[in-house]
């Protein structure tokens, strides 16, 4: 019976170590310069609220203010994603930025940040689409994510290609999602 509790206290504090170390997808966006610092939020909503309708199909579909903050120094540019992992046939993106300037602090609403290149959204157009779901209560996941070099592609790139050109320069990440359901009148 001792070494029984001996091995449920090893495998508790593996499992502790295990969280601890980053296994588990949200501590992925921490920033690799160290302590996750890197922020992003909206003045519109806060996370996990309703996004306004304003900012979607069924208002102006104009994006919402966005709030950037401690953006590692080894950032040379950010990128943004806008998506909805709950759409019926996989993640629906709705907005790709990328070559964000580092300093960037706030995204107006409805603005793109000077030097930024809009690439193609799930519509297959570039620029911002807001949340616009068939059916039920969607969840839409703002990503920013700072990258140590610029992305060498122009706006007609999607949202793979992005993601490929990104791969091994990502120095920080942070999200935020707001709540938005079909049948909404707010």
């Amino acid at each position: 019976m001792k070494r029984l509790w001996i091995l449920v206290g090893l495998l508790g504090i593996l499992l502790l170590a295990t969280l601890q170390s980053g296994f588990w997808p949200q501590n992925s966006l921490k920033s690799q310069d160290g302590p996750a610092s890197m922020r992003i939020s909206s003045s519109a909503f806060g996370n996990d609220q309703a996004v306004p309708v304003r900012f979607t199909c069924n208002g102006k579909n104009v994006n919402p203010a966005l709030i950037v903050s401690g953006v590692p120094e080894r950032a040379t540019s950010l990128v943004l994603i806008v998506d909805d992992p709950d759409a019926p046939f996989g993640v629906f993106t709705h907005w790709l930025l990328w070559n964000i300037p580092p300093e960037t602090k706030n995204i107006e609403e409805g603005e793109m940040p000077e030097g930024a290149v809009s690439g193609l959204n799930s519509f297959g157009k570039p620029g911002y689409n807001g949340p616009c779901p068939a059916s039920g209560l969607h969840r839409y996941f703002f990503t920013v994510i700072a990258l140590d070099s610029f992305v060498g592609l122009n706006g007609q790139a999607s949202r793979s290609e992005l993601e490929n050109a990104m791969r091994g320069h990502m120095v920080g990440e942070a999200h935020f999602y707001g709540r938005y359901n079909a049948r909404s009148t707010e």
